[in-house]
């Protein structure tokens, strides 16, 4: 897998300047993201992209779209398989209900029923799994959504420079102590309890989804806000089998950094030690997709520490085999 994770700056250039077509859709002011596993992943990062407009959006892990959708809902169903149930349910779904749709994959029974029903779709080329194709997926879905989509080519490409400086310093070629990855992974001997805010929040997601899936590790992840109202409490009966780690981006809102400020006195109070991971500067792109790479990474180190091969999720196909 880490030979697919050292070539993700070239597979998101490669995936951008792709021949992939823009849609054309108008009047949209509603867009559902639909994807399970890694492929929920680009919902929750589009969320964030989005969160700056006034068009609704809506990120469906499941089999039903919600009732506010219209003609002027555009749903974006994604599945590297082609093969997930329950985004070939709210593909169906949308079609009963009108909505403008357009789908992503890498091959699977969702394309034949588009190609049966006319229905926009885009091939996209897998690599070995859901989790690696990642920046495949995300960067051709900002080459197809740009006309919708609140980011500009400079942006993203800037995001794909950064993603090469990021790799210059966590990739498997530098095995040393300045490797932020690898530095996080060998912190990672106990139950992470991951605190972040709002606007990182694909982020933590896709670090919780990858540490058990790659290391085959528990993982507790928590908005940072939200956590000074319940989640703080729970380190009155601090176990040594935990470890908080909070990830911090580099212009959160005033009030998010005092919450990190008074969070981290806390601990300090009670001898707690934790790791800190700071986003980069840049836009909101940029920012989640360089901590994706630098937290993806870490599980994969973590995997190795552990013993663990990265790539099975014999559970995963237990589930899916009886579901």
């Amino acid at each position: 897998m880490y030979a697919i994770y050292n070539k993700w700056p070239e597979i998101a250039e490669e995936s951008y300047e792709s021949e992939h077509k823009t849609i054309q859709f108008k009047k949209v002011n509603h867009i559902v993201f639909s994807g399970m596993g890694g492929s929920g992943t680009l919902g929750d990062i589009f969320s964030s992209i989005f969160s700056c407009t006034n068009i609704q959006i809506d990120v469906i892990k499941g089999y039903k779209l919600p009732k506010t959708v219209s003609k002027n809902t555009l749903v974006v169903t994604t599945t590297v398989s082609g093969n997930t149930v329950e985004t070939i349910s709210v593909l169906k779904d949308a079609m009963k209900k009108n909505c403008k749709i357009i789908a992503f994959s890498s091959g699977g029974k969702i394309i034949n029923i588009c190609e049966k029903n006319k229905i926009e779709h885009r091939i996209i080329p897998r690599y070995i799994n859901p989790r690696t194709s990642l920046v495949a997926y995300l960067y051709s879905m900002l080459k197809v959504l740009q006309p919708i989509i609140p980011i500009t080519k400079k942006e993203v490409k800037d995001s794909i420079i950064k993603l090469e400086k990021t790799r210059k310093n966590i990739s498997s070629k530098n095995l040393h102590s300045n490797n932020l990855s690898l530095k996080l992974a060998e912190s990672m001997s106990k139950i992470p309890v991951v605190y972040f805010p709002y606007g990182l929040g694909a982020a933590a997601i896709r670090f919780k989804n990858s540490l058990e899936e790659n290391s085959k590790m528990h993982i507790i992840i928590e908005d940072v806000i939200e956590a000074c109202h319940n989640g703080i409490v729970s380190w009155e009966n601090y176990s040594k089998d935990v470890r908080p780690i909070l990830i911090q981006g580099k212009n959160d809102n005033i009030k998010t950094k005092k919450h990190w400020l008074v969070l981290k006195e806390y601990f300090s109070t009670k001898k707690i030690k934790y790791e800190e991971v700071n986003s980069l500067e840049g836009n909101i792109l940029s920012k989640i997709i360089n901590l994706i790479y630098l937290l993806d990474y870490a599980t994969i180190y973590r995997a190795i520490i552990n013993q663990n091969d990265p790539s099975p999720v014999i559970a995963i196909d237990f589930m899916k085999k009886r579901v």
